[in-house]
C-alpha cells in the first residue's frame, strides 16, 4: 500500500515533468499544497548574494512595488533579518510560526548542505510531527526539481541576481562550480567569492571522486574581461588535466603552459593553491603557485602552512612545480583565501581572530560571515575580488552520512542570537 509520502513524491515528480522548466517549480509547489492541505504554498530561491531570498512570481499585468520585472516575471527580494526564514536555512530545521490565518511552515530546500531556497506554506491546522517530517522530505525533493530544471532556463538565474552582471562577471560566474557547498561523510567544503567592482579574476573549484577530493583557488592578474579570460584559461586547463587523472604537478605544468601561450595580455599569470585530499587517509597534497599561504586551524590555533615556493602559473614557461603533503586530523579546518581578503583596505582585519570567532559555524555560514567582515572593513566596494574556501575534516570516509532532508543537522550552525 502506497504511503502518503510516496503519493506526494509521485505527484511531485509527475507535476515537475509535465510542466515546462519555467513552470516546473510552481507546478510542484501547487501539488505539494494540495497534498498537504495548505491554503498557500510557495518556493523562495536563494539570492546570489547569499544574504536574501527571492520570491519569483508570474504576474501578467501590474506588479509588486519595489520588485524587479522581466516582462511578466517578478522577483521580490527578501533580505535576511535574523528571522525564522534565515533561522530555518542556518540551522537546517523546519520552523513553525503561529499566525491569525493558520500555521506557517518554513522548510529549507537543501542538497548536500547547499542552500537552494525555502519552501513556505500556510496550513489551516497545527502540523503534527509526522506532517513536519513529510514537509521536510518534500522540500528536499524540491531541491532536485530546481537543480534539474534550472539547466534549461535563465529564469532562476535572473531571479537570483540582485544586480546586473558585467561581461567579466558573467564569464567569471561560469567558471565556478554548480554548487558552492558540499557535505560528505568525511568532510564539508564551502567557498565564496565576493566580487570587486571591476572583476579581479578570482575563481574556486572542486570535484569529489570516489576516494579523493580535488579543490583549487585561483587569482588571475588584472581586472575586467582580460582577467576573466586569463582565469578561463587557467580553470579550463586545470579541469582538463584533472579529468584525465593528472596529479597536481602535471596540472600546474599544463596550466602554466596554457596561460603563457594563450593569454590575451602579455605577461599574464595566475596565482593558485591546488589541493588533492585522500579521503581514506586524510593526507592532503597542496601546491602553492605564488599564492597566499593556506591556513590550518587545529585545536583553535591558526597557522599558515609553509609550502614549497613556486612561481605563478604562466609567469615562466620553464618553471618547475613542487607540492607538499599534510595529514589532516579530525576537527581540522583548512582555509584558502585570495589576496583580496588581505589587500590594503582590509589591513585592519585580524584574520586569525575572526577565524576563531566563526569556528563553530558550518562552512556555509562561515565563508559568508568572513566575506561580510571584509566588506565591513574594506567595502562597500572592494578594490579586488575576495575569495575563500573552507574545508572541515571529520574523517570516517567509509561511514554513512547522518542526514535529514539534504543536510547533516549535527554540522549545522546554531540558532542566531541577538
Amino acid at each position: 500500500m502506497q504511503s502518503s509520502q510516496d503519493r506526494i513524491l509521485a505527484g511531485l515528480l509527475d507535476a515537475a515533468e509535465d510542466a515546462s522548466p519555467v513552470e516546473a517549480v510552481e507546478a510542484v509547489t501547487r501539488e505539494v499544497g494540495v497534498a498537504l492541505g495548505a491554503s498557500a504554498v510557495s518556493f523562495l530561491i536563494a539570492d546570489l548574494s547569499g544574504r536574501a531570498l527571492v520570491r519569483l512570481t508570474h504576474v501578467p499585468s501590474g506588479g509588486a512595488d519595489g520588485a524587479r520585472r522581466d516582462g511578466d516575471e517578478v522577483a521580490t527580494v527578501l533580505p535576511f533579518d535574523g528571522g525564522p526564514a534565515e533561522q530555518a536555512l542556518r540551522t537546517q530545521t523546519v520552523q513553525v510560526i503561529t499566525r491569525s490565518d493558520g500555521w506557517m511552515v518554513l522548510a529549507p530546500v537543501t542538497d548536500r548542505g547547499e542552500v537552494i531556497g525555502l519552501l513556505e506554506m500556510v496550513l489551516p491546522e497545527e502540523p503534527t510531527t509526522q506532517a513536519l517530517g513529510e514537509i521536510a522530505r518534500t522540500a528536499h525533493a524540491l531541491a532536485f526539481v530546481v537543480i534539474a530544471n534550472r539547466r534549461h532556463t535563465d529564469l532562476f538565474e535572473w531571479g537570483q541576481r540582485t544586480t546586473a552582471f558585467t561581461l567579466s562577471a558573467e564569464i567569471q560566474r561560469r567558471l565556478l562550480p554548480g554548487s558552492f557547498t558540499c557535505e560528505a561523510s568525511a568532510f564539508t567544503l564551502s567557498a565564496w567569492l565576493e566580487p570587486a567592482a571591476s572583476i579581479g579574476g578570482d575563481t574556486f573549484d572542486y570535484s569529489l571522486g570516489r576516494d579523493v577530493l580535488h579543490f583549487s583557488v585561483t587569482d588571475a592578474m588584472g581586472h575586467g574581461v582580460a582577467s576573466a579570460l586569463t582565469a578561463t584559461l587557467g580553470v579550463g586547463s586545470l579541469r582538463n588535466t584533472r579529468r584525465r587523472g593528472a596529479g597536481l604537478v602535471e596540472q600546474a605544468d599544463a596550466a602554466n603552459a596554457a596561460v603563457a601561450e594563450h593569454a590575451t595580455v602579455r605577461g599574464s599569470y595566475i596565482t593558485a593553491v591546488l589541493g588533492r585530499l585522500d579521503l581514506r587517509t586524510g593526507v592532503c597534497a597542496l601546491l602553492n603557485a605564488g599564492h597566499v599561504p593556506p591556513l590550518l586551524i587545529r585545536d583553535g590555533d591558526t597557522q599558515p602552512l609553509r609550502l614549497p615556493g613556486n612561481f605563478p602559473l604562466g609567469m615562466f614557461t620553464e618553471a618547475e612545480y613542487r607540492y607538499e603533503e599534510i595529514t589532516l586530523q579530525p576537527g581540522d579546518r583548512l582555509v584558502v583565501v585570495t589576496d583580496g581578503m588581505l589587500e590594503r583596505n582590509a589591513a585592519g582585519l585580524d584574520l586569525p581572530t575572526v577565524l576563531r570567532s566563526i569556528g563553530d559555524l558550518h562552512p556555509r555560514e562561515a565563508v559568508r560571515t568572513l566575506a561580510d567582515t571584509v566588506l565591513q572593513v574594506a567595502g562597500p566596494t572592494l578594490a579586488d575580488d575576495a575569495t575563500l574556501l573552507i574545508l572541515d575534516w571529520y574523517g570516517g570516509h567509509q561511514q554513512d552520512r547522518r542526514t535529514s532532508a539534504g543536510a547533516d543537522a549535527a554540522r549545522a550552525s546554531a540558532t542566531l542570537t541577538d
